[in-house]
């Protein structure tokens, strides 16, 4: 649906540029926004890596172990299915870390991962369980203390004060999670009292 939609945007917009006699302005617009594009997706490869690094090499200094204990007390009552130092326990609070730290497509990976070793556990590996749900509630919120990727990209486009912006992704990241993990503890009783 995605391809059409884009395909159309590019179609409406090639047909205003012709009717308009601006195809030299649209032109101009594809070319610098592609050279912008591309010295982006640099400027976020790099924070990708740095912190996709830092995130492996705390996995091996035994940080995950430390990250799943603190976390424990309230991964617990979020995903009950899963012991403190289970591997999907693990690659669960790496991800909810990633996600704290506001690297968000840095913390992909983890979620995959995380989803991965969910799916070893659950009766039904075609059907994503309650726990599994809850997981992708909480990492769809994806509450930030330091939104990293947010602040990056403003400081790219020039902002005398990138972070600026940290007490209303605070609020924002609060709210979306408690009310996200609301809706699925409520629909998950729901299912409990239908099932």
């Amino acid at each position: 649906m995605m391809n059409y939609i884009w395909a159309g945007m590019i179609l409406f917009s090639c047909i205003c540029a012709l009717l308009t006699g601006r195809l030299p302005e649209l032109s101009d617009a594809v070319l610098s926004g592609a050279a912008s594009a591309v010295q982006l997706v640099i400027v976020l490869l790099g924070m990708m890596c740095v912190w996709t690094g830092l995130m492996k090499i705390a996995d091996a200094g035994g940080l995950t172990k430390l990250l799943s204990r603190m976390f424990y007390p309230v991964m617990r009552l979020l995903f009950p299915k899963y012991p403190k130092d289970s591997a999907a326990m693990k690659a669960i609070c790496m991800n909810i870390t990633a996600n704290l730290l506001g690297l968000g497509n840095a913390a992909t990976p983890l979620g995959i991962a995380a989803m991965k070793e969910m799916s070893r556990v659950n009766k039904r590996p075609t059907e994503a369980d309650n726990n599994m749900v809850m997981f992708v509630v909480i990492n769809t919120a994806s509450i930030q203390l330091v939104p990293t990727f947010m602040g990056t990209l403003r400081a790219q486009y020039g902002s005398a004060q990138p972070f600026d912006i940290v007490p209303a992704v605070w609020l924002a990241s609060i709210v979306s999670l408690g009310l996200g993990i609301l809706a699925a503890k409520l629909l998950e009783r729901r299912e409990d009292r239908l099932g």
